[in-house]
């Protein structure tokens, strides 16, 4: 069975394929078109498809859009409402509802050869639903909590799988909406709304929720799987930032006290949805999961046993949980995921002959882990493209910045490299083997979605990834699943007595992470990056900018099996 899905309405497009229950591909539109999320999330975009994503993950099979048998389009316009009947204020909203159930026709338009009697609407919340349950390891029995901004009538979705089936519980009608309400205070303190909400989780940590009693009485949750959550006046708490202005103790507040109340009410929809279904397992979606301080309360005070929360929680995952949710519905059962990284990839050949039309100078090392790590031991900040692109937001060492963790200063340097706001932390990835005895919180931790403790005797070791609070945002790295960054991650050690790397999203600010070797040798040339580590080759920023070519035949003594751009 072979099932194309598809998120397009909102924004962050992609396209996720599924195979006799197999993720074979997944990819968002953003990585190919180089316009961050993809388009902005307005009524009069609804109409665009991720056209360069589906293409890719077909063509990564082999198949033409004929040899489909289904596509998940993960909106059902069946279900909407008029605006003004959910409490919502946009006009247009009407226009975003004709380009739902158009769908078919725009897909035809972008896959041609597509039988438009083939697409299926899914419901929002379920394609969140099932991208969590459905994709989980060892979650066969599972319960699943969904909560964005919006979908067709509702913000939220409590559901339970069982083997192959999802059951819906409760869904919270709009205008309630956390998502919506997190996105109206990031708007407030003057970041892009439906894009910087992170930026808002990293200001709550310089905070003091000093304001929460005053927000909960518009934020709470109303006891029977539901919440109360619109109507904040952000005005008489705050003064709103303009784009770019500096914020003030009273932002940060602000934004603490937001933060308590929303991990506050996530705590109480967890624990009554434990109290529904007695699951030890609970998944989790939509975009207010990827709120890693949320996670890790519910992980660290709610009821459940283990937290697993999609790599891509957004509205790109509905891509892949509308497809596995017709897979499921069609009698195969859906495998789970093994990693994020489901894009593109390219062999090394391919590698060689990028850089080669490029005409920039590379060597071959004889083992490139090692050669990156003695550039980070020495400081050098490295460009890291390697394997299959991430699926989701998070860089998981293969479009990673890396850096030494144990220079204070380089928190500083990397946000300045990625041109963005200093008050905003980077990450470290650990080997899973040693994560315990740095870091408090669930583990393992592979999609960096949980923040952890730092322990106090590793703070002053590791300061450049200790965020004010004295948390860090973890990935752990498996060798078993990540051979290549694991040696990197050891040979580190062995010169630092580190076992941990700076690992940050290789972009720079407003820009999508990196995806092909165009972007990476694109982004390694306009900013101050020392080395880019490329498949097998690394490129040195001193010879990039030397101009011209190696000589030809010039072989390096001391690297034997160097290779260079003939």
């Amino acid at each position: 069975m072979r099932v194309l899905g598809v998120n397009a309405l909102f924004h962050d497009p992609a396209a996720a394929l599924v195979i006799d229950g197999r993720t074979v591909g997944a990819a968002e539109e953003e990585r190919f078109s180089r316009r961050k999320h993809g388009k902005r999330p307005v009524p009069f975009s609804a109409w665009e498809m991720p056209e360069q994503a589906a293409a890719w993950c077909l063509a990564q099979a082999g198949l033409r859009p004929q040899d489909l048998d289904a596509v998940a389009y993960s909106y059902d316009p069946a279900l909407a409402r008029p605006a003004d009947a959910l409490g919502l204020d946009d006009p247009w909203d009407h226009l975003r509802q004709t380009y739902a159930r158009e769908a078919a026709g725009f897909l035809r338009a972008a896959l041609p050869g597509l039988d438009p009697e083939i697409v299926r609407f899914v419901p929002h919340h379920m394609a969140h639903a099932a991208s969590g349950a459905l994709a989980a390891p060892d979650a066969t029995d599972c319960s699943v909590l969904v909560l964005d901004g919006r979908g067709e009538a509702t913000s939220h979705l409590a559901a339970r799988r069982t083997g192959n089936r999802l059951e819906a519980l409760y869904g919270q009608r709009l205008p309630h909406s956390l998502g919506l309400v997190y996105e109206e205070l990031t708007e407030h303190l003057g970041f892009l709304r439906s894009s910087d909400e992170y930026k808002v989780m990293a200001l709550a940590s310089y905070g003091r929720p000093r304001m929460a009693a005053e927000l909960r009485r518009h934020i709470f949750p109303t006891g029977d799987g539901g919440f109360h959550a619109t109507g904040v006046p952000w005005g008489e708490l705050a003064p709103p930032l303009r784009p770019g202005e500096t914020w003030s103790a009273v932002h940060a507040d602000l934004a603490a006290s937001a933060q308590l109340v929303l991990e506050d009410t996530l705590l109480d929809l967890a624990r009554w949805l434990h109290g529904r279904t007695g699951d030890r397992v609970l998944t989790m979606a939509g975009g207010v999961a990827l709120n890693c301080v949320a996670n890790a309360r519910i992980a660290r005070e709610g009821p459940f046993d283990r937290v697993w929360v999609q790599p891509a929680a957004g509205d790109a995952g509905t891509a892949l949980g509308g497809a596995l949710l017709l897979t499921a519905e069609g009698g195969v059962p859906p495998e789970p995921m093994t990693g994020a990284d489901l894009g593109r990839g390219w062999s090394d050949a391919e590698l060689e002959a990028w850089l080669k039309t490029a005409a920039v100078p590379f060597e071959r090392p004889p083992d490139v882990a090692e050669e990156v790590a003695a550039a980070l031991a020495g400081d050098a900040v490295v460009a890291w493209f390697q394997g299959r692109s991430e699926y989701g937001p998070r860089a998981l060492g293969h479009r990673s910045l890396l850096a030494h963790p144990g220079r204070s200063g380089n928190l500083e340097r990397l946000n300045d490299v990625k041109g963005r706001e200093q008050f905003r932390p980077v990450a470290p990835m650990v080997l899973a083997h040693r994560a315990a005895d740095i870091f408090d919180g669930q583990l393992p931790s592979p999609h960096m979605l949980f923040v952890h403790r730092v322990a106090p005797a590793w703070r002053d070791r590791i300061p450049a990834v200790v965020h004010v609070d004295g948390t860090a945002r973890v990935q752990t790295v498996d060798p078993a699943d990540e051979p290549l960054v694991a040696r990197m991650l050891d040979r580190f050690e062995r010169l630092t007595g580190l076992p941990v790397v700076i690992n940050t999203s290789l972009n720079t600010a407003g820009r999508p992470m990196v995806d092909d070797p165009r972007d990476a040798l694109e982004c390694f040339g306009s900013a101050p990056v020392d080395l880019l580590a490329i498949g097998p080759f690394v490129v040195r920023r001193g010879a990039f900018f030397a101009g011209g070519m190696p000589d030809a035949g010039r072989v390096d003594a001391t690297r034997p099996e160097t290779g260079s751009a003939l």
